[in-house]
């Protein structure tokens, strides 16, 4: 376990200064009425859960990745996503994806 606590702490210190950070802190990300709390409103189940499984989603991810592009990060289409497929799925798909920027829906 220790193993992946140094990957996280190592991931993590390379995003710190990444503007994106402060973006997600704001009100009009996280706050009462902002976009992630209207996306989960609006798509409650998981996007990428099996239709037999669906779980709740608790992420609203970036289709697009913003890369830390302020237009993206902000008026990008969002997608609805659980926990497990946020950092399984759609990270593996986002490293297959590389630099291109496409959609990352499975």
């Amino acid at each position: 376990m220790a193993d992946k606590r140094d990957r996280d702490r190592t991931a993590d210190a390379k995003r710190a200064d990444k503007p994106s950070r402060k973006w997600y802190k704001r009100k009009a990300w996280s706050g009462k009425g902002g976009r992630r709390e209207q996306q989960l409103a609006n798509e409650p189940l998981c996007r990428l859960c099996p239709d037999h499984s669906r779980q709740r989603a608790t992420v609203a991810d970036h289709v697009i990745p913003h890369r830390e592009d302020y237009a993206l990060f902000w008026f990008g289409e969002l997608q609805s996503l659980c926990k497990s497929c946020h950092d399984i799925k759609k990270q593996r798909v986002e490293r297959r994806a590389g630099r291109g920027g496409e959609k990352s829906t499975a």
